[in-house]
């Protein structure tokens, strides 16, 4: 691998924070300032956790900070789930948004595994 930026994951995290930023930009609203604030955080923190963790190195640490990605992209699911159940976001945006998130969870999963101490 060349760098973080080649990880798979790490491209659809990306594509899930320019979307938060993207949806939060077009649709944000004062009552749901919180929301907003808080998927555009889960969201970056994705992306961010990977590129940290592979900078730091394989094993352990990147494992560590993978676990913390996963964490941060479960949070946004769930961020947007809610934002599409109360109407905040349109559900078509959301549905394209999910589908990256998810496709993120499961990459990040197949990581973990790799990275993670052996038994």
């Amino acid at each position: 691998m060349r760098d973080h930026r080649s990880l798979e994951a790490w491209k659809e995290a990306r594509k899930v924070s320019l979307a938060a930023l993207d949806a939060s930009r077009e649709h944000w609203k004062p009552y749901a300032a919180a929301l907003f604030g808080q998927f555009q955080r889960a969201a970056l923190s994705v992306q961010l956790n990977i590129a940290e963790g592979y900078a730091l190195g394989g094993g352990k640490s990147f494992a560590n900070h993978l676990r913390i990605a996963y964490g941060s992209a479960i949070e946004t699911e769930d961020l947007l789930e809610l934002a599409t159940e109360k109407r905040i976001l349109p559900e078509e945006m959301v549905r394209e948004i999910l589908d990256s998130c998810t496709r993120c969870q499961r990459l990040l999963l197949g990581l973990i595994k790799r990275y993670r101490r052996p038994p």
